[in-house]
């Protein structure tokens, strides 16, 4: 397909900008997997040319005590605003690799959609600014400084993105960070992000015996920690989706009655909703829509739970310990390192004593909001109505993107949400994709944006 578009260029090397994105969605740049780590330097290497090509002044390959870091920049004038563009390039694992209907990392487009494992997140997304910014080098439109941050090690906490940081504030000096790991409502309905949820991420194990032991000879004399695991979990909420945990919401921002009839105006069908996920009915926190339950009310989840025997057939054993991993996404005014605190002393003081309890702290990111009344933001609207020819609708987002508190923190500066995904991209899961019209479009928007927001800037 050939994707209308109001720059020229874009629409002349459409074919290569996407047959550019599928090398790099052949690299299966996992970070989580040690197995991938030459693949991980591969995708850097990449990143770190089609920079070059695209016209930086200077780009390197950052080591950190993990994956490296890929920096780049374009300095046209310092008296002329920066942008600061962040963005990932490592990847979910594939797995199952058997629910895949073509190969994770074969990237192919069916119904005009890329399927691969990256497609949306964050690789297909990320790759937009550096074609956006190729695009404005060859136009000699150019109206800002740009500066690439693309890191490595995104889908595993970005542990070392917050040293690198620090170390680095003068490098890093800008007006504003850019970033392109969110979506929208849909391409009826383009939006912009100004809300993301935070998370706190535990591993708890439970341990009952010194072994594991046959369940006809010591079953109901010994506690069985599968049994304590799951019901110390089902403690964690009510009946009514409300979480138990103590002082859990002492913090939680509750929205007007204004903010949320105003929620209620985006474009939702619940019955699409169901549809799509093939499920009788939703559930969540009593007194709130779906809407509100994924972007404005903090949750509990279950990620991982496992123990005792898996394998096929039967083997009647009582295990000696019982594991799971545990999310909690978090609104505004909650802190991670507050929150996993409350959830250890109540997790713990639900135990009975007849096992032994083990909580482990994995990671954990702080929720964050955008301005709309910010230049960048005005910049944004301005360049998504220009581009798609509608407004953008302000949206608050379930997911979390712990740097944008961390940027705040170490460099003072505020995030822009620009992302261009859809709900139907399956993130994470297997068949992931991501629109062709939304990789393009999404070039052409981010391309108006610096348009937008040198005449606002100068404006000011």
């Amino acid at each position: 397909m050939s994707v209308k578009t109001k720059i020229p260029y874009i629409e002349q090397n459409q074919q290569r900008f996407l047959d550019e994105l599928f090398e790099l969605l052949r690299i299966p740049s996992v970070s989580a997997d040690k197995k991938f780590r030459d693949d991980v330097k591969k995708a850097a290497e990449f990143i770190k040319t089609k920079l070059i090509e695209a016209g930086v002044d200077k780009a390197e390959i950052c080591p950190t005590a993990g994956h490296p870091i890929v920096y780049g920049e374009k300095i046209i004038d310092p008296s002329l605003p920066t942008v600061l563009v962040y963005g990932h390039y490592d990847v979910q694992p594939a797995d199952p690799y058997e629910l895949w209907e073509t190969p994770p990392f074969e990237p192919t487009i069916r119904n005009e959609k890329i399927y691969a494992r990256g497609s949306a997140d964050d690789k297909g997304q990320m790759y937009m600014h550096i074609k956006a910014f190729e695009t404005m080098m060859q136009t000699d439109s150019l109206t800002c400084n740009v500066k690439f941050m693309i890191e490595g090690e995104e889908e595993v906490g970005s542990n070392n993105l917050g040293i690198f940081t620090e170390a680095n504030k003068e490098k890093l000096k800008a007006d504003m960070i850019m970033i392109s790991d969110t979506g929208i409502i849909s391409n009826e309905h383009p939006s912009i992000t100004v809300g993301l949820r935070g998370l706190t991420y535990v591993e708890v194990e439970v341990t009952g015996p010194n072994r594991d032991l046959h369940s006809g000879m010591y079953g109901g004399a010994v506690e069985n920690p599968i049994n304590v695991l799951c019901e110390m979990i089902h403690k964690m909420k009510d009946k009514n989706g409300h979480i138990t945990i103590p002082g859990f919401y002492d913090k939680v921002v509750e929205l007007s009655k204004a903010d949320r009839e105003a929620m209620a105006k985006q474009p939702f069908s619940l019955e699409k909703y169901k549809k799509d996920l093939d499920i009788a009915d939703v559930f969540g926190e009593k007194g709130f829509s779906t809407i509100e339950r994924t972007g404005i009310r903090p949750t509990f989840d279950v990620n991982g739970i496992w123990g005792g025997y898996i394998g096929e057939g039967a083997k009647t054993v009582l295990p000696s310990k019982a594991y799971a991993k545990i999310s909690m996404r978090l609104v505004p005014n909650q802190n991670s390192d507050e929150i996993t605190k409350l959830f250890t002393d109540y997790f713990l003081s639900v135990a009975p004593k007849t096992v032994k309890v083990k909580v482990t702290p994995h990671h954990g990111g702080e929720p964050a909001m955008v301005s709309t009344k910010s230049t960048a933001y005005q910049a944004a609207a301005l360049a998504v109505e220009e581009a798609w020819g509608k407004a953008p609708i302000p949206t608050r987002e379930g997911g979390s993107i712990p740097i944008v508190a961390l940027f705040q923190k170490v460099l003072g500066l505020d995030s822009l949400l620009m992302g261009f995904g859809l709900d139907e991209d399956a993130i994470h899961s297997p068949n992931e994709s991501y629109g062709i019209f939304n990789y393009i479009k999404g070039i052409e928007t981010i391309t108006l944006f610096y348009k937008h927001f040198a005449t606002l800037s100068k404006a000011k």
